[in-house]
Formats: C-alpha cells, structure tokens, sequence
C-alpha cells in the first residue's frame, strides 16, 4: 500500500482551518424535537429478581409426549437428571398470561442465508433470531427494557452469580452447576475457556458479533478457578460495564467439545478458514444451550429447530421450557417477513423498514387482522461512518488514502452533514409522525440522551459549497464534480464509494438518497452495494470511504457495547481502527471521546455518568465524527394467538425483540394452537431427525 499524505499549505487541504471562515453559529441550529407519536407503548418495570431465580423444585415435569416416547422407552434420562443442580426458575408473577402449555410453533421468515453453525468462529446463522435461539450468554439483556432503571443490571443466565473484589479488580463468577448441551455433554468452565482463549484472545478467529479482547478491557483476564468457577481480573476498578458485553453477542460459548478438535490449535491439520466452515449448515444437530436446536435445513427455503430436551430453565410449576416445540424460519426476504407477519403466514417480525409502516398499520387495525403491531422507542437511526483510520486498515491505494483524508478534516465532515437534507432523507422512507431528524451520537429519547449537549448542523447547501471551497476542493476540469488538489490521487475527481447493505430496503434508499444530495456540491459518490454478508465482511476489514450504517446497541443503552463508542482499542471502534502497524492515529477529539468513554466505564456513580455522556454528546456532534441521517422507531409485530408478550418490547434496545420478549417463556393457549409443526413428536438427534443424539 501507498501511503499519500495530502499537503498542508499552498493548494494542497487544509486540515486545520478552513480559508473560508464561516461563523459556527451560522452553521448550528437547534434541533427540532421529534414528532409526537401516540402509538408506541410502555413498559411494566420491575426488579431483576421479580424476573427469575435459581433453585431447585420439588419435581419437575416436560411434554407426555416426550416422557411417553424417549424417557420410557430408554432413549433418554428423566427430566429431573436432564437439568441442573438449580435450575433458572421463571417466576409467575412476571409472566404477563402465566404458567403456559406445552405445543405449536413460531414460524419466522427471514432475509438471512445461513453460513453454518460456528457462531463463535465468525459464522453467520442467518439472524432473524435464529443465534438467540440456538446461543445462550453469561449475562442477558433483552429483557432489560422492564428493569427499574434504579436497579439496572445484566440478568444472570450461564453465570448465576457473581461477586467482586473488595478492591474492585476482580470479578468472580460462579456457573450454572450440572447444565448440559442439548446432546447432553455437561457444560462447564472447559466451554467458557475455549471460548476465551481460543477465540476471543486468538486474532486469526473473529467472533461474529466483534467480540475482541478490547471488549472487556484492555489487559483483561480471565481463568478458571473450578469447573464451575472463573475469576475475571479487570485494570480499572469495577468495571460492571463489561457485564453487559458478556452477553449476546460477545459472550455466548460454543461446545468445546465439538468446536475444539477442528481448530488450528488442537488439529495442526486444519486451517483457521476450515476452523470457521467445519459445521455447515447442513449439519444437523449441533449442540447448543439455547431453547432450540436445529434439525432440518432446506437452501433457499427453511431452517426448522426442535425443542432442546436438555434445556436448563423451568417454570415455577416446574414445567421445563421451552412452551413452543418448534420455530421455522423460512428463507425469503427481510421485506417478505413484515408481509407474512401482517398476513398470518408469519407469526412474528421486527418490522424495521419505514417503507412497511403505513399498510402494516392499515392491516393490523383491521378486526380480521391475525397480528398486532406494538410500537416502541425510536431506537432506529442511520448514519454515514466515514473510514478515519489513515494509517492503513483495509490497505487503502492512493484515491482511497486521499478521501480518508478528507475525512479527518472537520470542514469536509461539517460540508457534508450540512450538505444533507434530514427531513427529505426522512419523507422519502415514509411520510406521518415517524422519521425525527438525527444529527448522530445518542439517540433522542434514550436515557443518556441530552439535546442541550447536542449540536446540530442545519442544512445549508451554499455554506456547505463554501467550506468545501476552502478547503482548496473546486472542479478544475468542468465536470460538475469537483478535484483533489495537484499532487494529491492525481488530481482526479472526489470520488468516495458508499458502502450499503442490498438485504435492507431502507439501507439502499437512503445510500441512494445522500448519492443524489452529494451531486450538488460536486461530490462524485458511487454505490458499492453488497449483501448482508458481503458487505459486513467488507465492512470488518476496513475497505469502504463511507458507509451507510444502522447504529448499534452502544447508541441506545450506552451501557452495552460502550468500548465502540470509541476507538478504545485498536480493534473495538467500526470506522477507525488500527493500522497495519498496530497503531492508531487518533486526531485530538477522538482521544477526548476515548478518555471520556473509559472514564464512564471505569465509575459507577450515576450522575457522574450522565455528565460524561453530556460531554461525549457534545465532542461527538460538534465535530461530526458520524454524519447522522434519520431516526425512527421499529414495530414488533406479534400473531394474536400468542400469550406472554411483555408490553412495550421494543424490536431493539437492550438486545433484539426475539430475545426481549424471553421467547421461552412464550406459548400458545390450547384452543388457539395450530397444526403447524414440521416433525411432531421428535427431538434433535431422535429418530424423525438426522444425526445422533
């Protein structure tokens, strides 16, 4: 790689001030409130121990069918020797319809192609809920959105428990004792291990979800103390941030016993690339924690998952979960799923493209409509990220080195986000009291969120013209786009490439729409539209100028996945990472929003906390470190025949709405269940599906 560095004086860009001085209060505005919207719903909130507990009960039971066909024919233990010492016990009382029963199905459709199944070692399962369902955590979050914010907490899950240090460094944690994979091989330590040491700590493996050693904490450690003990050791003092990315994704173990033979380590056979692909989605049966465990797969048509008979949660009659016995996920499209949820031919989506909105609505106010649509927070929102790392992550040539240049320079950043028009951005995707106008950083709405601490750019085409004027970018050639100065990618055109995802409507609207609003300040934008899959890999590897993105976690919750609000590692932050050198090049006010980001993470003082998040708003959104787009809320649409849906589960705050709405907990009252399941009466291994038990 060529590393051109763009001159600072004589026609070469200005990275410090602009030759023409436009006053910052002709460029900031305050920002227009969001629309008021009177369909979204709230929440019941409670206490973490309202929610669940860990004991054991005086008997348990499960499906007749089950204990008529497997447990008294031989082929598999009693329920009470399938589950742990003390099993997780979900408590009545927070269950919005009760003790459920036993049948039916939740037939998903999803946009997603499977890879296979080694989640950890960087293998997509398709999403739509699929990995939620198969994968379980040391924590969980999902369910957060009903926790008082007072007692806001990670839920126990695979650690049970944990206690710290008196010093604050050390975090001890003790596991669910006697749980077991859904092929009965006993979960432990071993499994929590393999997934740290040979995964997270081993840079030639990338966890799906970006899990990386940064996410926990620079210098982190983490051993085994007993089978059913591990001991984290933390250099900031406390840190309970990183209870909350021991969760989905960034901690949830693969079966070590399965996993661990084909990777590199311990089969010097294998490369890490056959690591990865050594389960395929063709391979049934792969052992998991979570309620359900795939049995079938059909390309390019549906994924079924059976009940897991070894899973480790029960209610507090003692009824093991999961209620539902089957889950489908047909393979369509993701705007297909909304159509099929709205139909009755889906029971379940999280409708997230703006562009569904209004007809959902209209079917869903129908008497006859078999869905509902239950509204949350707008805790949707894009943005433009702009590659800062200039040092040579994604091994950029000579075009490319020069626009990450450009977007390092906070006169080009300030060009562009005034450049675009926010509330058209927002029309085009659907008209009504939906899209608020999102100048990046905190979402509006979230708790962290401070408008005070929030600038905003306004919209000013003429001024963003003459930003990029003064920073020595005009059209030397007459072609309408503007040139590098001499000396800089030849002095050609200013042409970026945006990356978006195809997999999403929404995405390649709105890429298509900042394409079309770049063309009248001479900015040359080219779509580089990619599949989901495509796209995140590329998006990993640091090839893109800019991408059009859907924020993250870390922009909601603030609590959860905080290291990527920032480049506090050399791995944790999605447009600037370190270089080929190892190094990263952060410019003044990235190390400001570092310091500010690892001071939050290392207090727990609550107000002390709402003063950083104030601080990194306003560091964040005067120097447009994202160039914000739109905002809006998502609908979880939900089949009417299913009870125990919490009210006011958001499709995506904490986790995703499949998580949130605790799907094991979920059933079907016998009079309203259907005859949709694909293999009644079978288990994952059992005769009726492939592979052994």
């Amino acid at each position: 790689m060529k590393r051109h560095t763009i001159a600072l004086g004589g026609a070469g860009l200005m990275l410090g001030v602009s030759l023409l001085a436009i006053p910052a209060q002709e460029l900031t505005a305050e920002l227009p409130e969001p629309p008021e919207f009177s369909a979204q719903s709230e929440p019941i909130f409670v206490s973490v121990s309202d929610i669940l507990e860990y004991k054991a009960l005086p008997e348990y039971h499960e499906p007749d069918w089950v204990t008529s066909k497997y447990v008294e024919a031989g082929t598999l233990p009693p329920v009470a020797e399938r589950l742990p010492k003390e099993p997780m016990v979900y408590k009545t009382a927070n269950m919005p319809d009760g003790i459920g029963v036993y049948g039916d199905t939740m037939r998903h459709v999803i946009g997603g192609r499977p890879e296979g199944w080694n989640y950890i070692g960087g293998q997509s399962q398709g999403w739509g809920g699929i990995d939620i369902g198969m994968s379980e955590c040391l924590t969980r979050t999902g369910p957060l959105f009903t926790v008082k914010a007072d007692e806001l907490e990670p839920l126990p899950n695979l650690a049970k428990s944990w206690e710290w240090s008196e010093d604050g460094h050390v975090l001890t944690m003790k596991l669910i004792e006697g749980a077991k994979w859904s092929d009965g091989d006993p979960f432990d330590a071993d499994d929590v291990m393999f997934y740290w040491n040979d995964n997270i700590m081993d840079t030639n493996v990338s966890p799906l979800n970006g899990g990386t050693p940064e996410t926990f904490g620079v210098g982190t450690t983490l051993e085994a103390l007993d089978p059913y003990t591990i001991k984290w050791t933390f250099k900031e003092v406390r840190p309970t941030q990183y209870l909350y990315a021991m969760a989905y994704g960034t901690f949830c173990p693969g079966p070590s016993h399965i996993l661990k033979p084909q990777h590199p380590k311990y089969n010097a056979d294998n490369t890490y690339e056959e690591y990865k692909n050594a389960f395929p989605p063709e391979y049934m049966n792969i052992p998991v924690m979570g309620a359900w465990v795939p049995v079938e797969y059909r390309p390019d048509d549906i994924i079924v998952l059976r009940r897991n008979a070894y899973y480790w949660k029960v209610d507090e009659a003692g009824n093991q979960l999961p209620y539902l016995n089957e889950m489908h996920y047909r393979l369509s499209t993701w705007a297909d799923r909304d159509v099929q949820a709205v139909a009755g031919s889906g029971d379940f989506s999280n409708l997230e493209q703006a562009e569904s909105f209004i007809e959902a609505l209209k079917r869903s106010a129908e008497e006859s409509a078999p869905a509902r649509l239950q509204f949350g927070a707008r805790t949707i929102g894009y943005t433009i990220r702009m590659n800062f790392s200039a040092n040579g992550w994604g091994e950029p040539d000579e075009r490319a080195q020069a626009v990450r240049e450009l977007n390092r320079n906070l006169d080009f950043r300030k060009a562009i986000t005034i450049g675009l028009d926010r509330q058209r951005l927002g029309d085009s995707l659907v008209r009504g009291p939906f899209t608020a106008i999102y100048p990046g950083g905190l979402y509006a709405g979230t708790t962290y969120y401070d408008k005070a601490s929030t600038v905003y750019y306004q919209y000013n085409v003429d001024a963003a013209n003459g930003l990029l004027d003064g920073i020595g970018l005009v059209d030397t050639d007459g072609n309408g786009v503007r040139n590098f100065p001499a000396g800089t990618a030849g002095g050609g055109d200013v042409e970026i490439t945006l990356l978006a995802n195809t997999d999403y409507g929404t995405d390649t609207n709105l890429a298509e729409g900042v394409i079309q609003q770049m063309e009248p300040l001479g900015i040359r934008v080219i779509a580089n539209f990619q599949q989901g899959t495509a796209r995140d890999d590329m998006a990993q590897a640091g090839q893109f100028d800019w991408s059009v993105e859907r924020q993250g976690s870390e922009v909601v919750s603030v609590v959860q996945g905080t290291s990527a609000l920032a480049p506090t590692g050399p791995r944790t932050h999605p447009f600037h990472r370190a270089g080929t050198d190892g190094t990263l090049d952060l410019l003044p006010f990235e190390q400001e929003l570092v310091d500010t980001v690892n001071a939050f993470i290392a207090t727990s003082d609550n107000a002390e906390r709402v003063e950083l998040m104030k601080k990194y708003q306003r560091t964040f959104t005067e120097n447009v470190y994202s160039v914000g787009l739109t905002q809006y809320p998502g609908a979880l649409i939900i089949n009417k025949r299913f009870a125990n849906i919490p009210a006011g589960a958001p499709i995506f705050m904490f986790n995703w709405a499949e998580d949130n709405i605790i799907r094991e907990r979920v059933f079907v009252p016998a009079d309203a269940q259907g005859d949709f399941e694909l293999h009644p009466e079978t288990l994952p291994g059992a005769p009726g599906s492939a592979g052994p038990m």
